[in-house]
């Protein structure tokens, strides 16, 4: 599997992504995260492929993304996590979480913090960060009235001060 940032060349890939009603509960459309990304240069989405078929998507925030989950600067927000339909039960989300510190000390060599939220009752997401390294330290926000759990990934190991 490998990681990388969504091109134009890639429209394909995404018209082919599979997404449920169920899914969009707790995130966005890979269709309305590039729409976002076009108009806020802040926004860099991320494909994850296997053998050339986007199994995974993603999106970093940098910047203004991070605010509302983290004083540290230096953090990167992952927002719009998910995998296709098809694809959920293959371990490509995983994967593509256990790719991602690579792939933002390589192009955000700045970044020491991956940020991300989960809604409370999305406890399979949950737990998938935890087997990932993604630690709950307590903070809670609120996004259209739904609770969010935020947790931190340290990419070198240790939390920020």
């Amino acid at each position: 599997m490998q990681l990388k940032f969504y091109e134009e060349t890639d429209r394909q890939l995404i018209e082919q992504y599979t997404i449920t009603e169920q899914q969009l509960r707790y995130t966005k459309s890979p269709q309305d995260s590039i729409e976002l990304a076009r108009v806020e240069a802040s926004r860099h989405p991320v494909l994850a492929l296997k053998e050339e078929k986007l199994v995974t998507f993603l999106v970093l925030h940098e910047k203004e993304g991070v605010i509302p989950y983290s004083t540290n600067e230096r953090a990167i927000l992952i927002r719009s996590f998910s995998t296709d339909f098809h694809e959920q039960g293959k371990g490509y989300a995983k994967k593509a979480l256990q790719l991602l510190p690579t792939f933002v000390q390589k192009y955000f060599p700045t970044i020491n913090e991956l940020v991300l939220s989960v809604d409370l009752p999305n406890i399979a997401a949950q737990e998938l960060y935890k087997k990932c390294g993604f630690v709950d330290e307590g903070v809670r926000t609120k996004s259209y009235d739904e609770e969010l759990i935020v947790m931190s990934y340290y990419l070198d190991g240790n939390k920020v001060d």
